[in-house]
């Protein structure tokens, strides 16, 4: 009987560890889906990985991305939250869930709900943190600034990259379109491979922005 008892719970880890290992397939493809502007595809894969391995959910900020450029705007804050959840000091899920949000009920509203988190120890961040949070903001340039003074590649296009989305957040679409095609033209953008700068040119795609 214990031989037995051995044999299922080897199979029992072997069929876990399989469904874990196919989960992360799923989530490796549906990060290049994303990235290759197939939106649609990259959720329903997300969501697969998820069927396979629930407890991919609460790290898996790729779908909550790929929720909100397929315009699923009250998923994709769901997913922010969850994750924030799990991570109480994560400021990138708490502004994506702030940005779900504004395109569901506007920006004032959705400041009213903003998420708290601890303080990022990033500068950039953390700036960009308080200037989306602060009500009856007409201008985030202080985000450009403290990138200006970091003289750093990669502030230099999250500043660009967190200024077309305020922009976008409080209706501006044609200033968010300025700052959004400068940050997918600077160099980090061209030659990190960051999935961000990935999601500034899927960004440009699913607007139409060129």
């Amino acid at each position: 009987a214990a031989e037995g008892g051995r044999e299922r719970g080897g199979f029992f880890g072997n069929f876990v560890r399989a469904n874990w290992m196919q989960a992360r397939d799923f989530v490796n493809s549906g990060m290049r889906k994303f990235l290759d502007g197939d939106v649609e595809g990259s959720v329903s894969d997300f969501d697969r990985a998820i069927d396979l391995d629930p407890s991919q959910k609460p790290r898996l900020w790729q779908r909550g991305l790929s929720l909100y450029y397929a315009g699923e705007y009250e998923k994709a804050a769901e997913q922010f939250r969850v994750d924030v959840s799990l991570n109480p000091n994560d400021t990138e899920e708490a502004l994506w869930a702030y940005l779900s949000e504004a395109r569901l009920v506007g920006s004032a509203k959705a400041k009213e709900q903003f998420l708290k988190v601890g303080k990022d120890p990033r500068p950039l961040l953390r700036t960009v943190y308080d200037v989306f949070g602060r009500q009856g903001l007409s201008d985030p340039s202080e985000i450009l600034e403290v990138a200006e003074s970091a003289k750093s590649a990669h502030d230099e296009f999250y500043s660009l990259l967190y200024v077309a989305l305020w922009h976008e957040s409080e209706g501006n679409e044609g200033v968010a379109k300025k700052y959004m095609l400068q940050a997918i033209d600077t160099r980090y953008a061209l030659q990190s491979g960051d999935y961000m700068a990935g999601l500034a040119r899927v960004h440009c795609q699913v607007r139409k922005w060129s």
